[in-house]
């Protein structure tokens, strides 16, 4: 599980260092576009499940060929350096609008990269409507 905020500046040649408690027990990454102007990161095993699952939907449904080509036609698989980077690719860079400053935070079961000004941004107007949102949940929280 993946837990925490962590700030980290993306270096020149589009790398970044991942936190190390996210690191500590994940080899294998795939990296892709996400959702809400952020970048995922999945251990390789979560995105092999989300596949799967995708995998057993109806291809014939635009939504389901949409949420694959979403998942997977930006995806890359990758490996820390020895210093525990990633190189994040260009194209991921510029459709998530990332600056220099980052934010890596944990969601879950998978990691997000977000330019620091827009994840702040975004978690202003997540905080206003927490309310509202939880209350629209299925089950509890």
């Amino acid at each position: 599980m993946f837990i925490g905020k962590y700030y980290y500046t993306l270096e020149s040649k589009g790398r970044v260092s991942l936190p190390k408690v996210f690191r500590t027990h994940q080899k294998n990454w795939v990296i892709t576009r996400g959702l809400d102007g952020a970048i995922f990161l999945f251990p390789e095993t979560i995105y092999q499940l989300e596949v799967e699952k995708l995998s057993q939907l109806s291809s014939h449904k635009r939504i389901v060929r949409d949420a694959v080509r979403l998942l997977s036609n930006d995806a890359v698989n990758l490996t820390p350096d020895k210093l525990g980077r990633i190189s994040i690719p260009d194209y991921l860079i510029a459709t998530a609008g990332l600056s220099k400053n980052l934010v890596i935070v944990g969601s879950l079961s998978k990691v997000e990269i977000w330019d620091r000004d827009k994840y702040h941004t975004y978690m202003e107007t997540l905080v206003v409507a927490a309310e509202t949102t939880v209350e629209q949940l299925p089950g509890q929280v």
